[in-house]
């Protein structure tokens, strides 16, 4: 006799209220605030949206790269910050991705259910860019991004590492950038951006496999 095992998804009734989602988790949405002398920021992130909301962080550059984080990983954002941009970028785009890593971090919960590594290759023209996620609650950065020029417009590429750090540390994730090929800078910085939008996407995806279940054999983070 062969048993037959299904997964049933919570009705859209349900959905509304008992706020999960379709797996029947807790809906995961998340605001986080954050104050300083420097910057005033608020962002709230929904890890099973469409890719929509808005991003203003007062860097143009940086805000077209958090689109594709918005696009690409299909992450409802809306993102306001308003910083010393009239001395430089940098706290900006620093305490932007620590406002962003808090923020997906408190929407992750308890993070039963989600396959928890991914990973993505991304290319754009010359360029080609992998991203490794691993949501493993210690953080890490490694990246292997070889610039052929200092500034992207008026954008520092010294803060691309920044704004990475950031959101690393303050999500507790471990995440690896190798740029493997790329002549244009701005080519490098955007494939790397898709390339980590889609492996962040299938790190937080549920395995339908393993809905209740912590992915770790620590059974904790």
């Amino acid at each position: 006799m062969t048993a037959n095992a299904t997964t049933t998804a919570a009705t859209p009734e349900q959905t509304e209220s008992k706020n999960v989602n379709l797996y029947g988790r807790p809906e995961r949405i998340a605001t986080v605030e954050r104050i300083t002398a420097e910057t005033q920021i608020t962002c709230t992130v929904n890890l099973d949206g469409t890719g929509k909301g808005t991003v203003d962080t007062g860097v143009p550059f940086l805000d077209h790269m958090i689109d594709q984080i918005k696009r690409h990983g299909l992450f409802d954002l809306d993102i306001k910050c308003t910083g010393d941009t009239f001395i430089d970028d940098h706290h900006s785009v620093e305490d932007t991705g620590i406002t962003l890593g808090q923020a997906f971090n408190k929407a992750l919960g308890d993070k039963k259910g989600i396959r928890r590594y991914g990973h993505f290759y991304a290319p754009l023209d010359e360029s080609l860019t992998r991203a490794v996620v691993d949501l493993s609650g210690r953080p890490g950065l490694h990246m292997d991004i070889p610039f052929t020029r200092s500034h992207v417009g008026r954008f520092d590429v010294d803060l691309f590492s920044e704004f990475f750090y950031g959101f690393v540390n303050h999500s507790w994730m471990t995440v690896h950038l190798d740029n493997l090929k790329g002549k244009n800078s701005h080519h490098q910085i955007e494939s790397t951006f898709k390339a980590f939008a889609r492996a962040l996407r299938m790190a937080c995806e549920y395995d339908e496999r393993a809905l209740n279940t912590l992915p770790s054999t620590k059974e904790a983070f």
